[in-house]
């Protein structure tokens, strides 16, 4: 083959440059400490390149931002759980203060006391939030577990459903003392009986009820209350209804409270369904399962809202009613179950759903104790005035003092009524408190064991990004020192190209002639 000053031109041209491609290749990985800085340098590279930091990229979703968020709103529930216990054992202290039988006046003033705070306390917890969502209403995080300011105009129709199981006796006092104001009131005005009855009862989430569906109107207005039987057959028990617990006591007409055998009584104002003997033992044979629904308009700062807990229309708007299921058509509860994707084909539910943590009754028992309270302050109170009255001189009267010996015997009764249903209440509250505290506990330990299953993830999840990151640099990075060694072959090879092409280009034609 003929070789000619152009070929050998055209070649050493081609190798500098090819040497120059070379150099330049080495000074970019010198830059970047990457292996290729296109595709097309390796194919091979770049693909595996782009599933690795595909993988990465998830799991740095798992690992930076949906784990970190998931263990934040665990916090905030726990912390929530953790002083809702604290109120409950708060609550509990009380009960056991109230149920002793050496209980004071300053004993009483002080338990009064402290039960009016922890009141406006009991759901508070409940509207706990995480990034301005709250953590115990399920789907519905921007809307508050609580009644935020009195709504007066509020009015839903709620369905509770109720049980044989739920029944519980409650004791009901009557005919209380009118404390006399002058002289004429001793000696004039009739002096009142005090009386106690017990019955079973089941009581509505709220009082100040509107009334039941179905009420049929009188005076006083009735209602038949169905229910389904163990067998499944549906039955009914009579009931009447009433607004006060003192328009019970006038149709009762002798004193006392009654109720006709085989019936019940309804209180709108307590929120109460209230038992014969006879009706509760035949709901309790019958195993008897109630779904009661009644209306209520007008709600407390501080009060849940029922669309939380039971199935429930808000029908303030007659043109726009809001519907809200919390039960499906089999009876049982809907959960609204956040989660988050915690790693591959794993998630987490994060959150604890109100109805499972903050009882309704809880409020409603607090009411309870603070007005056994109040009748037992005010009872005894009655018992310290009419005393201080038979040592006045405007009452020293033979015939007033005599009269006022027969205040005085009524005074103490309806105060040892009142004092002994403080004690046996608050003595039977101690152990509804703790039937609430352990429903805070079981979800403290729910919580917690989320928060363990998600700290192993973690450590999981860490550990395959540290992997992935050092798969992904074995495929794509090349150490420096390397690349140096490359470098200076490649530069040495490009200026070994460069001083050869100078001598050839200095022999020519004219040098032989």
């Amino acid at each position: 083959m003929r070789i000619t000053n152009n070929i050998i031109l055209h070649n050493t041209s081609s190798n500098i440059n090819g040497n120059k491609v070379n150099v330049d290749k080495l000074n970019q990985q010198m830059s970047s400490q990457k292996k290729i800085q296109r595709p097309s340098e390796d194919p091979v590279v770049a693909i595996r390149a782009l599933r690795l930091r595909s993988n990465l990229s998830e799991i740095e979703q798992y690992y930076e931002r949906n784990i970190p968020d998931a263990e934040s709103w665990l916090e905030v529930t726990e912390t929530a759980l953790d002083n809702m216990k604290n109120i409950l054992k708060d609550i509990r202290t009380q009960c056991e203060y109230g149920a002793s039988d050496q209980i004071t006046a300053d004993d009483r003033k002080t338990i009064l006391n402290t039960l009016e705070k922890l009141r406006d306390q009991v759901y508070a917890e409940g509207n706990a939030d995480y990034a301005g969502r709250t953590v115990f209403t399920g789907y519905r995080t921007n809307k508050n577990l609580t009644f935020t300011e009195n709504e007066a105009d509020t009015s839903y129709e709620i369905t509770q459903k109720f049980s044989y199981s739920d029944l519980e006796e409650h004791r009901y006092y009557g005919n209380e003392v009118t404390m006399p104001q002058t002289e004429s009131d001793i000696l004039n005005n009739p002096i009142e009986d005090p009386t106690d009855a017990a019955f079973q009862r089941i009581r509505f989430a709220y009082g100040e009820i509107d009334g039941l569906t179905g009420e049929v109107a009188g005076t006083p207005a009735t209602v038949e209350l169905a229910y389904t039987d163990k067998a499944g057959a549906d039955k009914t028990i009579n009931a009447t209804v009433y607004d006060t617990y003192e328009d019970w006591l006038a149709a009762s007409g002798n004193g006392t409270y009654e109720i006709t055998d085989g019936e019940a009584v309804v209180i709108r104002n307590s929120g109460e369904v209230i038992f014969s003997a006879s009706a509760a033992a035949t709901v309790k044979t019958d195993e008897a399962q109630f779904e009661i629904e009644y209306t209520k308009t007008g709600f407390d700062k501080g009060e849940v809202r029922p669309e939380y807990y039971y199935d429930c229309k808000n029908i303030t708007d007659p043109a726009n009613t809001l519907e809200f299921k919390q039960f499906d058509d089999e009876g049982n509860r809907i959960y609204q179950d956040i989660e988050y994707m915690v790693a591959a084909n794993q998630t987490l539910t994060v959150n604890t759903l109100a109805a499972d943590v903050f009882d309704t009754s809880i409020a409603r028992d607090v009411d309870e104790m603070i007005d056994a309270v109040k009748r037992a302050q005010d009872a005894n109170q009655k018992v310290e005035d009419i005393k201080e009255m038979m040592g006045m001189e405007e009452y020293a009267s033979d015939e007033c003092q005599a009269k006022l010996e027969d205040w005085l015997a009524a005074a103490k009764k309806e105060a040892d009524y009142a004092d002994d249903n403080l004690q046996k209440l608050y003595n039977t509250y101690i152990g509804n408190f703790d039937g609430y505290m352990e429903k805070v506990i079981l979800a403290q330990t729910d919580v917690g064991s989320k928060g363990q299953s998600l700290d192993l993830t973690k450590n999981r999840m860490a550990n395959q990004q540290t992997t992935m990151e050092e798969l992904m640099s074995k495929n794509e990075d090349r150490e420096l020192s390397d690349i140096i060694i490359d470098y200076t072959s490649a530069y040495t090879a490009y200026q070994a190209s460069l001083q050869a092409a100078s001598m050839v280009n200095q022999v020519t034609l004219l040098s032989y002639l």
